[in-house]
């Protein structure tokens, strides 16, 4: 495998090596290095993305299905694929390693036979919820912990950065 040197003069912006060392290894950030610590949230966010799908024993497309049915209730195959998407023949896959691992059920819808409707089993949300309730109790926390104009001014820059992120998506 060959190691690449970081270039920076292919980020297009300011790049600090100490910044980018912080963000991944845990040390500490510079008091205001805002840039960082998003960095930061993010590996944070993909490391608990791994850490929930291998406590419940999916891979990540299978973490998102479960995902959306247990935020937005049964749905069906064709619904699921459009709103991952994904291609309905691989969402088949990912429902067939679902429903033999015991995470999903599959039931004709009952007014139209011919539908297929896919919902989580009670099991498998009380076991994912075991290990989420955690970071939700404690993002709670977090903003139970800040006044009015905290609250404001995080939701004010949190909505810049989802802003950024869809940006980078077109």
């Amino acid at each position: 495998m060959e190691i690449m040197d970081v270039k920076p003069e292919l980020f297009g912006t300011e790049y600090n090596a100490t910044r980018a060392a912080a963000r991944r290894d845990g040390k500490a950030m510079p008091e205001k290095d805002v840039r960082a610590r998003i960095q930061r949230l993010g590996l944070k966010e993909q490391a608990f993305r791994r850490f929930l799908a291998d406590q419940i024993a999916v891979d990540e497309m299978g973490l998102e299905v479960m995902d959306h049915l247990m935020s937005r209730g049964s749905s069906s195959p064709t619904e699921l694929a459009h709103e991952i998407d994904i291609s309905t023949a691989a969402m088949s896959l990912v429902l067939q390693r679902l429903e033999s691992a015991g995470h999903i059920t599959r039931q004709r819808h009952p007014s139209d036979g011919r539908r297929l409707i896919v919902a989580a089993t009670d099991d498998s949300v009380r076991l994912a919820y075991s290990h989420v309730l955690p970071l939700i109790n404690g993002l709670e926390a977090v903003v139970a912990s800040m006044d009015e104009d905290e609250r404001a001014a995080a939701s004010a820059f949190l909505d810049k950065v989802i802003a950024a992120y869809d940006g980078a998506m077109v």
